[in-house]
């Protein structure tokens, strides 16, 4: 399946990252693409909501809680509409041109948050979906399971004296059902998504990501030099 997917692309990775509050997914993605420019690749980092000029003008909404007020079906498309900018002003041509796209949250934040925390409707949540990314679906995702009490101290850490966002400020009970609602995907899908545990070290939590990620790139360096010989 990973490697279908693959094949499917120009040249360039896609590769998302998920979880709860506090995982540690800005500083993981963030080794990580030193690490990988050290070899010379060219990666391109970004984040939702947000990543284009469209979409960032859309973050501010949902995570100040301007939104909240509409009720979760309102955010769900707002997410899209942003992502679907994301998607076609960012993403897709990066990848188009060889680069690896590490994303800090896509679609399975959207799966989760809004459609099963938020209670909103299968149907509605896939056609949302279907419409945002346009067939650009992550080649990798990259889930940090994280105890979201553990999470939570995190980000509350981190933010100092800040105030939680729209979605960090929510109930514990919340933030667990998350953690199964990621977990639950994973297991559905385990050819895009690899599980890595938060709580270790962040060098430990680093290789793990790095061995996935180089994992990936090597399955398309082998479509990549079998394609020609396909085709002939």
């Amino acid at each position: 399946m990973a490697t279908e997917r693959m094949a499917s692309l120009t040249r360039g990775l896609f590769v998302t990252f998920e979880g709860g509050e506090g995982a540690g997914k800005s500083t993981q993605i963030s080794r990580l693409a030193e690490s990988l420019r050290g070899d010379g690749h060219d990666v391109l980092l970004t984040r939702e909501p947000g990543g284009s000029p469209g979409a960032e003008a859309v973050r501010h909404v949902l995570l100040s809680g301007a939104a909240e007020s509409f009720g979760p079906a309102m955010e769900a498309i707002l997410f899209a509409a942003a992502r679907s900018d994301h998607v076609e002003q960012v993403i897709r041509p990066a990848v188009a041109r060889g680069a690896i796209v590490l994303c800090d949250r896509f679609l399975d934040s959207s799966r989760v948050y809004q459609g099963i925390t938020g209670n909103l409707d299968p149907a509605f949540m896939r056609a949302l979906e279907r419409v945002a990314i346009n067939g650009m679906m992550p080649d990798l995702t990259i889930v940090l399971d994280i105890d979201p009490k553990e999470g939570l101290r995190r980000a509350s850490a981190r933010r100092g004296e800040g105030v939680a966002d729209r979605f960090e400020k929510e109930t514990l009970a919340i933030h667990r059902k998350r953690r199964e609602a990621y977990l639950d995907i994973a297991r559905r899908e385990p050819g895009r998504c690899v599980v890595v545990d938060a709580a270790q070290a962040p060098d430990e939590v680093a290789a793990a990501i790095e061995a996935a990620v180089r994992g990936a790139l090597a399955i398309l360096d082998s479509v990549s030099r079998t394609e020609p010989a396909m085709a002939t």
